[in-house]
Formats: C-alpha cells, sequence, structure tokens
C-alpha cells in the first residue's frame, strides 16, 4: 500500500490594518503603555471633577488654615479590642507653638472621622448638564473637618482644589494643541505644498517666532491683556496665546512631509485626475501621515501644560477664582509657607507625572506610526 501525500496546506496571509499595526508597535512599549493608562486616569479626574472632590474648591473654614494632611485608614480598633473594618480618618487636635506664637494643628488619633461613600451633598451639574446631588465620598456632618491632602492659608480642601485644577490645566492643554494643529496644519501644508515665496515668508515668520525667548514672550503677551476680563475670557486669552506661540513646530514638521509627498505618484495621479489643491491637501496627503501629526501633537500637550502652569504660578496667566495647578502652586511660593506646610507642593507633582507620562505615551505612538518600525 503506498502512501498517499497530502496537499500541504497554505495559509493566508493575515492583512492589519494601519491602526492595528500600530497598537500592536505601541504595545511592546511599556512605557508608552504606563503613560496611556496614567493619563486617562488625570483625563477621567478631570472630566469627573465635581464628583470626585468632596466639597467646592471655594469652600473655606479660617479655623483650619495649614491643617495637615489627613491619611485614610480601614482597619480600627473597638472599646472590647476586636477589629473594624472601614475606611476613616483621624480628627485634630489644636496646639499652640510658643516659639512662632501661632496655632498649629496635629492628628488626633483618638478621633475617628468615618467616610462615607456616595455622601448626600448640594445639588450640583457634573461636567455642567449632569444633575446630581452626591459625591463619591464625604462625612455625614458638613462641618467635621475632611483634608485629604490637608489645608491651605485659607482653610481650603487641597484635594478638592486639586481635582478641580486637573480640568482647567489639562483643558488648556488639549484646546491650545488643537489651535496649534489647525494653525500648523493649514499654515504648514500650504507652505509644502506650494513652495517659492510662500514657503520662505513662512519659514522666515517660523524662525523669528522660535528665535524669541519663550517665557518672555509668553509673559509679555499675558500681561497685555486687560485686568477687567471675566475668568472665561482670561482662559480662552491664555489658550490663544499658547496656540500662537506653538504652532511653529507643528507647522515645520508638515512642512517637511508635504515637501517630500508632493512628488509621490498618488499626488501625481490625483492631480491628473482634475483634484483640486485642497482636495488633495485634505484627502490624500493629509491622512498618509496622521499618525504622524497625532504622536507630534501628543507630544505637544506638555509644552502646553508646563506654559499655562508658568504663566499662572508667575501671576500673569489664569486668577483666582479659576483654579489650576499654577494658581495652586502660587501659594508654595514662600519659603517659611513651606516649611509649615509641604503639602502645597502637591500639584507640583501632579504636573511631573502628567508630563512624563505624556511623553512616554508621545514617544510610544511617535514609535507606532513609524512605517519602518519593527
Amino acid at each position: 500500500m503506498t502512501d498517499i501525500a497530502m496537499p500541504a496546506i497554505v495559509k493566508k496571509p493575515v492583512r492589519e490594518s494601519q491602526r492595528a499595526l500600530m497598537w500592536r508597535r505601541f504595545k511592546q512599549h511599556k512605557l508608552a503603555l504606563v503613560g496611556l493608562w496614567i493619563v486617562v486616569a488625570f483625563y477621567l479626574v478631570a472630566l469627573l471633577a465635581e464628583f470626585l472632590a468632596p466639597v467646592e474648591p471655594g469652600a473655606y473654614n479660617p479655623r483650619y488654615t495649614y491643617a495637615p494632611p489627613q491619611g485614610i485608614q480601614f482597619i480600627s480598633t473597638n472599646d472590647d479590642g476586636s477589629w473594624a473594618f472601614g475606611p476613616y480618618v483621624n480628627g485634630y487636635k489644636s496646639t499652640i507653638d510658643k516659639k512662632a506664637m501661632r496655632r498649629t494643628f496635629v492628628i488626633d488619633p483618638e478621633v475617628k472621622i468615618p467616610l462615607q461613600f456616595f455622601a448626600p451633598s448640594q445639588p450640583y451639574k457634573l461636567a455642567g448638564f449632569i444633575p446630581l446631588s452626591v459625591k463619591l465620598f464625604g462625612v455625614s456632618d458638613p462641618k467635621t473637618p475632611l483634608y485629604i491632602l490637608g489645608a491651605d492659608r485659607l482653610g481650603r480642601d487641597l484635594l478638592s482644589r486639586l481635582i478641580h485644577g486637573t480640568r482647567i490645566s489639562l483643558s488648556i492643554g488639549l484646546a491650545g494643541v488643537t489651535l496649534s494643529l489647525f494653525f500648523g496644519i493649514i499654515i504648514g501644508g500650504f507652505s509644502g505644498y506650494y513652495g517659492g515665496w510662500f514657503d520662505s515668508v513662512v519659514m522666515r515668520v517660523i524662525e523669528f517666532i522660535r528665535s524669541m525667548p519663550t517665557i518672555p514672550l509668553w509673559l509679555g503677551l499675558a500681561a497685555a491683556l486687560p485686568k477687567d476680563w471675566s475668568a472665561i475670557q482670561t482662559y480662552f486669552a491664555i489658550t490663544i496665546i499658547l496656540s500662537l506661540i506653538g504652532w511653529t513646530e507643528l507647522a515645520r514638521v508638515v512642512r517637511g512631509r508635504f515637501l517630500s509627498l508632493r512628488t509621490e505618484d498618488f499626488v501625481t495621479a490625483a492631480q491628473l485626475d482634475g483634484a483640486s489643491d485642497w482636495r488633495i491637501i485634505t484627502r490624500h496627503m493629509v491622512p498618509s501621515f496622521m499618525s504622524h501629526i497625532i504622536a507630534a501633537a501628543t507630544l505637544a500637550v506638555p509644552g502646553m501644560i508646563l506654559a499655562e502652569t508658568a504663566l499662572s504660578f508667575l501671576g500673569l496667566g489664569l486668577q483666582a477664582p479659576i483654579v489650576s495647578w499654577g494658581t495652586l502652586l502660587q501659594d508654595a511660593q514662600n519659603i517659611r509657607t513651606l516649611a509649615t506646610a509641604p503639602w502645597l507642593l502637591t500639584p507640583g507633582i501632579c504636573v511631573v507625572v502628567i508630563i512624563l507620562s505624556l511623553n512616554f505615551f508621545g514617544d510610544g505612538l511617535r514609535d507606532a506610526a513609524d512605517p519602518h518600525g519593527r
């Protein structure tokens, strides 16, 4: 009996989309994945700020000026020696510093304040349009002090102000980058597509803007804002100022890509087919390197956040009653204050974490969008 050779089974090659290829390359970048989840967590905090913050950011109690942070604990001991499980914080006891002649607070381990999840609160609107009347956590008695991250010089809850400041600082980064994308793609795209005198003028303008010292330029433009403007007007003005300065780097990237793409066969075919210049740019050239634009925009967000923080820290950006990380860091300018309340530097830690996370995320996107990447 002769053996009959079975025909070999030929597997069809699996075709992956550009998005699937990018995601597979991105997952190989471990730091980028960590940065992605941290960035998502920060933006979720910004979106749910009213629900996550225990109290309103402007609520104050001068009785608890510079109160230290209350650490959340979960296991307590009852009077009979048994253990009880449940989140709580310790209260305060006041002491008088005879050398400094001021009142200070220390944690009182004998006083236990239980925390309540989904605690009732005053009615508010989540994200501006969802009516709610509960907070993620709180205390049953609104007069009971609750300062998870400590209090500032007016007795305001730093945690609540930090959560609300996250929304302002991160939204300025997104809004600023969106405007920079618009200016960078339009100006850089037309500069690289048409070339000639228009390209020369655009490049000289970009070189002039980039040659100027960044911080003095920010300070000069921010100081020109009228002092009688409302908080919303100041917010949009700072966003536009940052965008007018931040579009230059993206415009150079887009211009370089357009210079290399305008001689490609698919662009020539579109021109011979009678497509307009606008259609060639928006439907053929820009989508061909959209992944690079997304990566460049992601790497530009940290610069926007740092710029807003620097302006607000120096007193020329956002001002009270707007709460941002920069305005919160204004309270940390005094060395004596920091010696009394070092927890006021917590917004600076948030700035460092989100900047590093965005940079890792942007590096991962850039590597994943590289067509020659492995």
